[in-house]
């Protein structure tokens, strides 16, 4: 697929356009991260893997547009095509799959955009890609609180955000900066997975800030090598990692307390 990006008019008619593309899919999802390196984008997909597994039809954004994840973590060699003026997600795993990934010949090769591109790409993304019917749209946000989480915002209607981060204090700090923003952007904030669970880096800190800043306590995923190992095959850790399939169950139960019917 061409990297050109398709001209655009009003806010009111980008919506116009977006209600109309986006009218059968039930729930829209970000997962969010205020600091890079915390797992964002394996939760997002073994999330995304174990609503397939309940018989859900599910589809990622991956939306770190210059450093695009997904791909690699499911194992696509496959590039996005278009047909009619559409773009066609790439499907594995039961899932479609969007990310500029998908554009490029190399997975080395750089994205260097400025933010007005970045924001013009995921734009293109939402506004041109052929979903289909769908029940989740898990989209995997880049780290932060950049211009491509606001125009995820402003574009989605989400039915909330999760939050993800490490023990650590140095990452609790920005997911508390998350939080802030989501409250900050009226976004409802649906909980905070603790990634990484571990003597190694510690136990605990998401259910501390859960607590503080009144928000839900989602569950928290070990550090396990097995994950680590499924990951660099370019599968799901979830399918194969019983205790992993047990905590996301957990998440999912409070999930469907949180999301509206």
């Amino acid at each position: 697929m061409a990297t050109e990006t398709l001209p655009y008019g009003t806010i009111l008619e980008q919506k116009e356009r977006l209600l109309e593309r986006l009218r059968n899919i039930k729930y829209k999802v970000a997962i969010v991260s205020g600091k890079g390196g915390v797992g964002k984008t394996t939760i997002a997909v073994n999330l995304a893997s174990f609503l397939v597994s309940k018989g859900h039809k599910v589809a990622i954004l991956d939306a770190d547009i210059d450093c695009p994840d997904v791909h690699k973590m499911l194992g696509i060699n496959e590039k996005l095509e278009k047909e009619d003026g559409q773009i066609i997600p790439v499907e594995k795993f039961g899932m479609k799959i969007v990310s500029t990934a998908g554009i490029y010949e190399k997975e080395d090769q750089p994205i260097i955009w400025r933010g007005a591109m970045i924001t013009k790409m995921i734009s293109e993304f939402i506004l041109n890609t052929d979903w289909g019917e769908l029940d989740y749209l898990i989209v995997d946000t880049p780290p932060g609180i950049s211009d491509a989480i606001y125009t995820v915002i402003q574009l989605l209607d989400l039915d909330g955000i999760i939050i993800v981060t490490t023990p650590p204090e140095l990452s609790l700090v920005d997911a508390r900066k998350a939080i802030n923003m989501g409250r900050d952007l009226s976004v409802p904030i649906l909980g905070i997975i603790e990634n990484m669970s571990s003597e190694i880096f510690g136990k605990g800190g998401a259910e501390k800030v859960a607590k503080d800043m009144k928000v839900k306590f989602l569950g928290r995923i070990d550090l396990e090598k097995k994950i680590r190992e499924l990951t660099e095959e370019g599968k799901p850790a979830i399918l194969e990692v019983e205790g992993m399939q047990k905590e996301f169950e957990k998440i999912f139960k409070k999930l469907k307390f949180t999301m509206p019917a």
